[in-house]
């Protein structure tokens, strides 16, 4: 996992570092095993979400000093979505479990299942469709907007 993160990063050309409040020292942004067998969503920081009858928990491990680059882990339920207006960031996803379908405007489908990543243009749209997921994702976005 940790050669899949700093390859995503480099891909981007950035390298991004974890800044905890207080702390003089700057340092990488780990996830660790544990956390990915679900343990990081037990941390103060997790964020919860309602949409309708699907539950989201979100942690972003790292959000760059720029606020252009951000990463970490996100687990859904089922949904469906229709991204009608651009996808609006660059987005890597690596799925630990469960998987998506993406139908992109033009009708193509692509699958992605556990073990399986997929990058996701700012300018994509589409239909994203799932049973449930956990993902470790890296966003990119230019302006540092939808981070």
């Amino acid at each position: 996992m940790k050669k899949l993160i700093i390859a995503a990063a480099t891909a981007l050309g950035v390298l991004a570092f974890s800044v905890h409040a207080g702390d003089a020292v700057i340092k990488p942004a780990k996830i660790s095993k544990a956390d990915i067998t679900g343990e990081i969503f037990q941390r103060a920081d997790m964020i919860e979400s309602k949409h309708g009858d699907n539950t989201t928990l979100d942690v972003t491990t790292l959000l760059s000093s720029d606020g252009k680059f951000a990463s970490g882990m996100y687990k859904s339920g089922k949904t469906r979505s229709e991204i009608t207006e651009p996808y609006g960031v660059d987005e890597f996803m690596y799925f630990i479990e469960g998987g998506v379908t993406l139908t992109s405007s033009d009708g193509s489908v692509q699958e992605i299942r556990a073990g399986e990543a997929v990058t996701i243009p700012k300018e994509w749209t589409g239909v994203w469709d799932t049973d449930g997921y956990t993902k470790i994702w890296v966003i990119y976005s230019e302006d540092g907007s939808g981070l």
